[in-house]
């Protein structure tokens, strides 16, 4: 047995090395995936579809705020992952009656870092963690450069929501040097207007792929309300942390070449 304190200050203790690990946050399946603990790995949500061809072998025990305990009961973990964003505070409750659960934070890019960092050393991965936060800061390193324009990344409509304060987002979007003018807004991910999107004087819009799938008739819909703001299509999952930040970055480099 090993007793660990989680990144909400929660102790927990679980057998080490975890031969029976559930995932409830579709990024940090994917790391867990990278570490080469594909055969520890036994149930993850229906959203955890990273990385194909390989995911689908672990049993899908629902969603990351709907979890189906039942299936939990059948695989008997004795360790489960969870995220305080992706997954509610009531389940992790449910949860830990009869499991041990783990909680990540991931806030900023330096709290993606110490996850697989963190990853690696509950599951025996230290090594293979190491080397993936490495190549991550070299290639991180290498992001583009803007000069201050002014962004707004937009994840929903009907209400308009945008990335704000307090999110892994917003610090990649800070990283490369792009401004958010909604980080004063009240909330992580705050609803917004039409005229707060008028009065924000941005250079530049983002329409996230998810969790709102926007497509090109969603910019034709934008340019009526903001003529003179170039809008972009952007995909959402390179703005999720873990291994999929190796390839973000390159997609940034691609993505944001011209926009220095």
């Amino acid at each position: 047995m090993k007793s660990v304190v989680d990144h909400l200050g929660r102790q927990v203790t679980y057998e080490y090395p975890p031969k029976r690990i559930v995932s409830l946050c579709p990024a940090i399946t994917e790391t867990l995936f990278h570490l080469q603990l594909q055969e520890e790995i036994v149930g993850r949500t229906r959203f955890c579809i990273h990385p194909h061809g390989e995911v689908e072998t672990t049993l899908n025990v629902g969603g990351t705020k709907d979890i189906n305990l039942e299936r939990i009961q059948q695989i008997q973990p004795d360790l489960i992952i969870a995220e305080k964003e992706e997954n509610t505070k009531e389940m992790v409750a449910a949860l830990e009656v009869d499991y041990p659960v783990y909680v990540f934070e991931i806030q900023t890019i330096q709290d993606a870092a110490r996850m697989i960092h963190d990853l690696g050393e509950l599951t025996d991965r230290r090594l293979l963690a190491t080397e993936l936060n490495t190549q991550i800061e070299a290639a991180f390193a290498r992001l583009p450069k803007m000069n201050g324009q002014r962004v707004a990344y937009v994840i929903w409509q009907n209400p308009f929501m945008v990335v704000g304060q307090d999110t892994y987002i917003q610090t990649v979007l800070e990283s490369m040097g792009f401004v958010n003018p909604f980080t004063s807004f009240a909330g992580r991910y705050p609803e917004v207007t039409a005229t707060d999107l008028q009065a924000a004087k941005l250079d530049y819009l983002f329409l996230a792929t998810e969790p709102f799938p926007f497509r090109e008739q969603h910019q034709v819909e934008f340019a009526r309300l903001l003529p003179d703001i170039p809008s972009y299509i952007v995909d959402g999952e390179m703005f999720w942390y873990g291994p999929k930040m190796l390839e973000a970055a390159a997609y940034f480099r691609k993505t944001f070449h011209d926009f220095a």
